[in-house]
């Protein structure tokens, strides 16, 4: 059973930075797309960056320049770094990502973390 699991979500000030990190369980679990949504109260999930490995990166524009996805591979965890954060980017963040190993491959979710940008 894969499982992804994010952390790194909290509370900061408008202008501030953070870090989530999502991390797939199993060492030979391979990632061939990684993505980050976020769902603001009273609001549908929408897509912040997508990364399909070797292809393209692709974000919304409302983050654009302020949001970077990236990945470690040799720790298999996918990252979304966050900077000058305003306001409406309070949501909970949600990791999706497309992989797998051996005989079980499919796309997966993390539990979500709570990111709150808030004076």
């Amino acid at each position: 059973q894969v499982q992804v699991v994010e952390s790194g979500g909290g509370l900061v000030q408008p202008g501030g930075s953070l870090r989530l990190s999502c991390a797939a369980s199993g060492s030979d679990f391979s990632i061939t797309a990684m993505s980050w949504y976020r769902q603001a109260p009273g609001k549908e999930r929408e897509l912040v960056a997508t990364r399909i490995s070797g292809v393209k990166t692709t974000y919304a524009d409302s983050v654009k320049g302020r949001f970077t996805i990236s990945r470690d591979k040799d720790k298999n965890t996918v990252y979304l770094q966050m900077n000058s954060l305003k306001p409406e980017d309070t949501a909970v963040y949600y990791c999706n990502l497309d992989g797998g190993s051996g005989f079980e491959w499919g796309n997966y979710w993390g539990q979500g973390t709570q990111v709150t940008v808030s004076s």
